[in-house]
C-alpha cells in the first residue's frame, strides 16, 4: 500500500465492568452512534443472562466470554485466482479477526433471533452460544467444514 497503517486508537474500558472487549463489542453492536442505547442492551442482556444460567459459579460477563470463545472460528476460506479457475484457499486467521468474526456473529444472528427485544435476542443467542449451540456456533462449524474440505488446495497460499 501506498500510505503507511493506520495507528490503532486505544479503546476505552466500560464502565461497569472495566473491560476494553465489553466496549469492541458494544461499538459492533452500536446503531446511528447511539452508543448509550447500545450499552443498556449490552446490560439489559447481561442480567438476563445471569438470571438465566444454570452454571452458578461462572458469572454472567464469563459466559459471554465462553459463548464468544465458541463463536471464534480458527481458519477461513479465501478466494483466490489461480490461472482461470478461483480456489477456495483455507487460511489460518490473525487474532483480533477471531474476535471481530466472533463478535459480528454473534450480534448478525442474535438480530434475526424472534424474541421481543434485541437485549432478549442477545442473552438467548449468548446462551445458545455458551452451552455450544445457536446459529452463529453453527455458522463456526460451517466454516471449519468448509476450510476441511478445502484443504487439498492448501497449497496455494498467498
Amino acid at each position: 500500500m501506498r500510505k503507511r497503517q493506520a495507528k490503532k486508537r486505544p479503546l476505552l474500558p466500560d464502565p461497569k465492568f472495566n473491560d476494553q472487549l465489553v466496549t469492541r463489542f458494544v461499538n459492533m453492536m452500536m446503531w446511528d452512534g447511539k452508543k448509550s442505547v447500545s450499552f443498556k442492551v449490552f446490560y439489559d442482556a447481561i442480567a438476563i443472562v445471569e438470571e438465566k444460567k444454570q452454571d452458578e459459579e461462572k458469572s454472567a460477563l464469563e459466559v459471554w466470554k465462553d459463548a464468544l470463545s465458541n463463536v471464534m472460528p480458527h481458519v477461513e476460506v479465501r478466494s483466490r485466482r489461480v490461472g482461470g479457475a478461483t480456489f477456495q484457499i483455507p487460511m489460518q486467521i490473525r487474532p483480533d479477526r477471531k474476535v471481530s468474526t466472533a463478535m459480528k456473529w454473534l450480534i448478525s444472528y442474535s438480530r434475526k433471533r424472534n424474541e421481543k427485544s434485541m437485549a432478549q435476542r442477545l442473552a438467548g443467542e449468548i446462551i445458545a452460544a455458551s452451552k455450544e449451540e445457536g446459529a452463529a456456533v453453527k455458522k463456526r462449524t460451517d466454516t471449519h467444514k468448509m476450510a476441511e474440505a478445502n484443504k487439498a488446495f492448501s497449497h496455494f497460499r498467498f
